[in-house]
């Protein structure tokens, strides 16, 4: 009887021997290459990390804001391994030199052509049964943002010149069309 052919499954260990300058994120044992992003992501995620940063700054926060690449530990396991745009962590005792161990309260991804799927459907799944309690979808192609806010079992569409409320940071909303984007 032959032998069945089986799946690798990779752990951390494998993303830290990855050669200089590739990335890769890594979800339940499976590696995820990423394509350098494209100078309008780029721009997205500055100015909206900027906005969240002053956000918190302004207003005496204890959250930490973090841009990619980022390390987050999602399960505080050697299987799951991402990098998101931006997240926010208010749990200061999840922080550690290498990154975020478990969860991070707010995770924004800008949607790549190539990522699409991940961001859309594989880590929306992981992020919400990992305890995120806000993820946002930017697909700048679409003019379309999605706010999953997992605490209150709410998803909503918003396009880029609405106010988007944050449910983590009442009285907190970001238009992204008022950013320098």
């Amino acid at each position: 009887m032959p032998a069945l052919a089986q799946d690798n499954f990779y752990t951390i260990d494998d993303i830290y021997a990855l050669p200089d300058g590739e990335r890769a994120e890594l979800i339940d044992g499976q590696i995820y290459y990423m394509a350098p992003p494209t100078r309008k992501h780029q721009r997205i995620v500055g100015e909206m990390f900027a906005a969240i940063r002053e956000y918190i700054n302004s207003n005496h926060g204890i959250c930490e804001v973090n841009i990619a690449p980022f390390a987050v530990f999602l399960n505080e396991d050697d299987k799951n391994y991402v990098e998101p745009d931006i997240c926010v962590i208010c749990d200061h005792n999840k922080l550690t030199d290498k990154g975020c161990s478990g969860a991070p309260d707010w995770i924004v991804e800008i949607v790549s052509p190539g990522n699409r799927s991940m961001d859309y459907y594989t880590k929306l799944f992981k992020y919400r049964t990992a305890g995120v309690r806000e993820y946002w979808i930017v697909d700048h192609e679409r003019n379309l943002v999605i706010v999953y806010d997992f605490q209150n079992k709410s998803a909503t569409n918003y396009t880029f010149s609405d106010d988007i409320p944050v449910s983590i940071f009442p009285g907190f909303n970001i238009n992204l069309s008022a950013l320098n984007i």
